[in-house]
């Protein structure tokens, strides 16, 4: 199963993940304390430029029968709907710059340039999400309902075409987001599933606050905005339409680079049932994930590029993410926690891997929910010897035997190091289980392979002797007709 026991899995005592804990509190302080007009001075000047950006788009796009004002407007119309979605509409409602009291840029009152309202989404992701993230059974956004993303889920037959309906969601990408959150909302509410045949639950609230969003962003950017253009109308229709196909295709790629690839772990609700706060940190600083990106790039995700630092402090402004993430990194050293990075496409293919893995049935794969490197739990380190511990004797021991249990026994062998003075953690205890890992891959298959070399042997010594047999009894056989 997943991540039972995070102090198990991470190698870290109780002290030692709340000083961790008291550490990254000391971040959040600093950073707040040293918010100011050069933080205002960014979020307005986002604000700006996306705007200019959408402007000079949606005018180029009255000359749109012409190739180049048709690539040129759709080139600028995606990108100001990403920064939207990204920068401002995403960081804004999560309550970053509340702290300017603008009730022009506070998350309860911006709307953004999406399908689903800033209400549904904030209901859904602000706490559930963020609250339980990568908790089991908790956290709805592990697969958004419709993706087998943990081995822990159990698979079933539908699962088989989500390599499809991943195609699907990346394109839709916002009407995606925009039902799951309708249904998470619904479900926080008490209000039963909508069903439209037969009519069951129809008329709500919820469902009245989503049509309406809905239908003014299908009516601005299918019907006024390309109306506006007059004879260009059609054009502008695919602009539009492809600039939200790009925002989607964006959005998607970022949310999954930061949520899916491997080291991004999963959590069981036995865990979180009673986590402390340096739990909690520690649990967002596992199961999330970066990716390299430099100040453009980074922008255009929001800042989202630094998965973790959000998911450790979703409220703090995204522009001091990359200031965060060094003292992160840091305290990843010290701790000697792994800090999940890659590039973009790296982990996208992690990502894309896990998706087209799990769509098959577990029987198919080789690895199981304890040690795969989507989903992996303290249970990894099970018949592995470590040189910085004693051999857990896996299932045998987990009989009779409980992870608290292994973690209080086998504690004294972390910690620092006597040798170096470093700490030993899950970082070290990862590098060296892959080695020994290794080490027992080459073991047996070097074990097979002189036991294959003795069976060829056993075969010739067996042919040899029935060759030696045939001989003598052909000779015995000469020798009887002779006789005769």
């Amino acid at each position: 199963m997943a991540i039972t026991d995070i102090k198990a899995f991470a190698h870290l005592s109780a002290a030692d993940i709340e000083s961790l804990g008291h550490e990254l509190d000391t971040i959040r302080r600093n950073v707040e304390n040293s918010l100011g007009e050069k933080d205002a001075k960014y979020i307005r000047r986002s604000i700006a430029a996306q705007r200019i950006l959408e402007a000079a788009g949606r005018a180029t796009l009255f000359a749109s029968k012409k190739r180049w004002a048709w690539l040129t407007g759709t080139a600028l119309l995606s990108v100001a709907k990403i920064i939207e979605n990204m920068e401002l509409g995403h960081n804004i409602s999560h309550g970053q710059w509340d702290w300017m009291n603008d009730p022009e840029i506070h998350s309860t009152t911006w709307e953004w340039d999406m399908t689903g309202t800033s209400a549904q989404w904030k209901a859904a992701h602000n706490y559930s999400h963020h609250m339980y993230t990568n908790v089991l059974e908790m956290d709805d956004d592990l697969g958004f309902g419709i993706l087998r993303m943990t081995r822990d889920e159990e698979w079933k037959p539908v699962n088989l075409v989500q390599p499809v309906a991943n195609l699907f969601l990346a394109a839709l990408f916002e009407w995606g987001i925009a039902l799951h959150d309708l249904a998470a909302q619904k479900e926080q509410m008490g209000i039963p599933p909508t069903s439209f045949f037969p009519p069951r639950n129809v008329v709500n609230e919820p469902n009245k606050a989503f049509w309406r969003k809905a239908g003014k962003q299908v009516a601005k950017d299918f019907v006024i905005y390309p109306a506006l253009t007059g004879p260009a109308w059609k054009s502008t229709l695919k602009a539009n339409a492809t600039a939200n196909l790009v925002r989607n295709l964006w959005a998607y790629a970022v949310i999954f680079c930061g949520h899916f690839p491997d080291g991004a772990e999963k959590f069981t609700v036995e865990q979180f049932e009673n986590e402390t706060q340096g739990e909690w940190y520690l649990r967002q600083m596992l199961g999330s994930a970066n990716f390299d990106a430099g100040p453009v790039m980074g922008f255009m995700s929001g800042n989202l590029s630094y998965q973790i630092e959000h998911h450790l402090f979703p409220d703090l402004p995204s522009n001091r993410y990359p200031e965060v993430s060094v003292k992160v990194r840091e305290l990843c050293d010290k701790y000697d926690l792994p800090y999940t990075t890659g590039s973009l496409a790296k982990q996208y293919l992690l990502a894309f891997r896990t998706i087209h893995k799990l769509a098959l049935p577990d029987q198919w794969l080789k690895r199981t929910s304890d040690d795969a490197p989507e989903t992996s739990s303290e249970r990894k380190f099970a018949g592995i010897s470590l040189p910085s511990m004693p051999t857990w004797n896996g299932s045998e021991w987990l009989a009779e035997h409980s992870a608290s249990e292994w973690l209080a026994e086998h504690q004294p062998h972390w910690g620092l190091d006597p040798v170096t003075g470093e700490r030993r953690g899950l970082r070290s205890a990862m590098q060296e289980a892959k080695v020994a890992l290794k080490e027992k891959a080459a073991h047996e298959k070097q074990v097979l392979r002189e036991a294959k070399l003795a069976l060829q042997e056993k075969a010739r010594a067996e042919r040899a002797l029935l060759t030696d047999k045939a001989q003598r009894g052909g000779w015995f056989s000469r020798k009887l007709r002779r006789t005769r």
